[in-house]
Parts: C-alpha cells; sequence; structure tokens
C-alpha cells in the first residue's frame, strides 16, 4: 500500500525554511513521518512544490521517491499526485510535519479502516488534548460525541480520487499526535515533548 507524504509547504509562519526539514529534536519533522510508514512496511512517495528544492535535494540524498507537483494547494497537489501515477488502490495520506505519527498509530488506523468497509478515513485527537499540549486546533467537529481535532493522516481510495467518499472518522487519545508543527511556539513545545519521551 503506497503513502503519500505532503510536504509542499514553506511553512511561512514558522520561517525557518523550508517546513518539512525544519529539525525537531535534531531531526528533519519528514524524516519523523518517513521513519513511521517505513517501520510499517509501506511504500512512501513524498509530494513536493517548487517552493521546496532542498525538500526535494533531501530526499534524493536519502533514497526517498519523490513527486513534484505544481503546487497549486494540498488536496490539488494530492489528486493531481494520484492522477499522474494512477494510483487505483486505498492510499494513505499524511502531512509533513506530524512527528508523532508512529507504526502502531498507522497499523491501528488501517485495521480500523479495514473492518469498517468504507472508502475514506480520517484520524480525528481530542480538542481538550490539543489544549493541554498548548497546541492550536485549526477546525473542531463532533466526533463519537467529543470535540475533535483533525491531524493529518488519512485513507482514500484512489479510483474515486476526485469525488466525495464515505468516510471513517477515527478519534484516538494520542496526545503526540497534536504536535501539528506551525508556529515557533508550537515547535518549542513539541521539543519539550519529543525530548521527554
Amino acid at each position: 500500500m503506497l503513502s503519500l507524504i505532503m510536504a509542499g509547504g514553506l511553512g511561512t509562519r514558522l520561517n525557518l525554511g523550508e517546513k518539512p526539514l525544519v529539525t525537531l529534536a535534531e531531526k528533519p519533522m519528514l524524516s519523523y513521518v518517513i521513519s513511521a510508514f517505513e517501520d510499517a512496511g509501506y511504500s512512501i512517495l513524498v509530494v513536493v512544490t517548487p517552493k521546496v528544492p532542498m525538500t526535494k535535494n533531501w530526499c534524493r540524498a536519502n533514497g526517498i521517491e519523490t513527486y513534484q507537483s505544481d503546487g497549486k494547494g494540498y488536496v490539488e497537489d494530492l489528486i493531481e499526485c494520484i492522477m499522474e501515477t494512477g494510483e487505483q488502490a486505498p492510499f494513505f495520506s499524511c502531512v509533513s510535519d506530524l512527528p508523532g505519527i508512529s507504526k502502531d498509530i498507522i497499523d491501528q488506523t488501517y485495521d480500523l479502516y479495514h473492518k469498517s468497509k468504507k472508502e475514506a478515513c480520517s484520524v480525528w485527537v481530542p480538542e481538550n488534548l490539543f489544549s493541554r499540549n498548548n497546541c492550536k486546533c485549526n477546525y473542531s467537529e463532533e466526533i463519537e460525541g467529543i470535540v475533535a481535532c483533525p491531524v493529518g493522516l488519512n485513507i482514500l481510495n484512489g479510483l474515486n480520487i476526485d469525488n466525495e467518499q464515505e468516510e471513517l472518522k477515527i478519534l484516538l487519545e494520542e496526545p503526540k499526535l497534536t504536535f501539528n508543527v506551525n508556529t515557533r511556539e508550537e515547535l518549542k513545545n513539541a521539543e519539550k515533548f519529543f525530548r521527554n519521551l
């Protein structure tokens, strides 16, 4: 099964260079996501844009395959990649700045998705865990009676990529998934959290 890692953003709010290569506990954030999917046994394709030439070079130097999209936006780049590569099976998509992702989380997500028989799934974490870790939740809705935020980990069906897909919303009590690093303050909080793990 393919895993697409979306790594085309500049991270202008961080202002520390290309966002996927911003270091957290001395490792580029992108490397945490790649390692998790490698540990889980998935093939990896990193989707880059013209905005992140250093990220593309880093992937090349580390033997990671990339697809360069036009850079029109997250959803547009994802659809473009799937259409161009002709991927027709279900696949993972994940943001490149989710350092708390792990093999166990990926395995659990896939198992719940597979059992659901739905076309797609997304992973959510209770909003109160974001607050507890001083992380910002940009969007929330009620999942299983709990206000929750999406973390940027999804499964989609490549065969039906340009249509809306029936979706399973998975709620996980995983504090480490609250760290989707967009600001220097969030980076500082993440540094503290991951150094103490």
